[in-house]
C-alpha cells in the first residue's frame, strides 16, 4: 500500500534520510524508533509528503505523491492520509466535533453531514459524550482523542503519528496504542507510528530501528 524508496533528504551537508527504503502493507501498523535526531520525523514527513526529498520515490495506493501537482498533491495527502502529533494542534475556538469537521470541510462537504460524520467519529474513539466541548474543556488524553478521529474521519489510506503520546502519562499513552490496535481490527486503518517506547512500539505489528538518517534493524513483534 505504502512503497518508499530511496529517500534522500540533505540539509546543508548532513544526510537526515539517507537512501531509505520501506514497504507497508494494507492494515499493518509499523512502528519507527531511535535516538533523537535519527531521522524518524523528517521520515515520516517525506512520506506524508509535508516536505520534499532531494531524490527517491514515495507511492501510496499506486499514486506517485511527488509527480503530482501541488494542488493535487495536497488534495491527495487531505484526503488519503491522516496526521496525528506529540501537540494536537486543535483549533481552540473550535468544539471538538467540530475540529474533526474540519478536513471535511476542506474537501467541500455539507457542514450537516461533515458534523454527523464527524460526531460518529468521536464515538468511535469513545467520546460520543463529548461533541461540544472546546478543546480547554477536556483532558491531553481526550484532546489527543480529537486528534485521532480528525485524521480517521476521512477514512485515509494511512495514518501516520509522530509520538503521539510523547506528552501523555503511562496510562494515556497505553489507551491510545490500544486505540490504535482497536481501530485497525476494526476497520482496516494502516498506521505508521514514531515513538520513543520501545514497550508501546512492541505492541506494534513491526518495528523499525532509525540511526543516523538510516533503518538500521527491522523485528517483527509477537501478536
Amino acid at each position: 500500500m505504502l512503497s518508499a524508496t530511496n529517500l534522500l533528504k540533505k540539509y546543508s551537508n548532513l544526510s537526515v534520510v539517507n537512501d531509505v527504503s520501506l514497504n507497508v502493507s494494507k492494515g499493518e501498523i509499523v512502528s519507527i524508533i531511535g535516538p533523537s535526531g535519527a531521522g524518524k520525523s523528517t521520515l515520516l514527513h517525506l512520506i506524508g509528503a509535508l516536505d520534499k526529498p532531494d531524490s527517491g520515490v514515495v507511492t501510496i495506493d499506486g499514486v506517485d505523491v511527488f509527480k503530482l501537482p501541488a494542488k493535487k498533491q495536497a488534495k491527495f495527502r487531505n484526503r488519503h492520509m491522516g496526521f496525528v502529533f506529540q501537540f494536537h494542534h486543535l483549533l481552540p475556538e473550535l468544539s471538538a466535533v467540530e475540529n474533526v469537521a474540519v478536513p471535511l470541510w476542506i474537501e467541500g462537504e455539507g457542514k450537516k453531514e461533515a458534523m454527523k460524520i464527524a460526531g460518529q467519529m468521536l464515538e468511535t474513539v469513545g467520546l460520543g459524550n463529548r461533541l461540544e466541548n472546546k478543546p480547554s474543556e477536556l483532558s491531553g488524553g481526550e484532546q489527543q482523542r480529537v486528534a485521532i478521529a480528525r485524521a480517521l474521519v476521512t477514512k485515509p489510506s494511512l495514518v501516520m503519528a509522530d509520538e503521539p503520546t510523547g506528552n501523555l502519562d503511562s496510562a494515556n499513552a497505553q489507551a491510545i496504542h490500544e486505540l490504535f490496535l482497536q481501530l485497525r481490527d476494526k476497520f482496516g486503518y494502516t498506521f505508521i507510528l514514531i515513538t520513543h517506547n520501545e514497550a508501546l512500539a512492541a505492541l506494534t505489528d513491526r518495528t523499525l530501528i532509525m540511526r543516523d538518517g538510516k533503518i538500521v534493524e527491522e523485528k517483527a513483534n509477537k501478536s
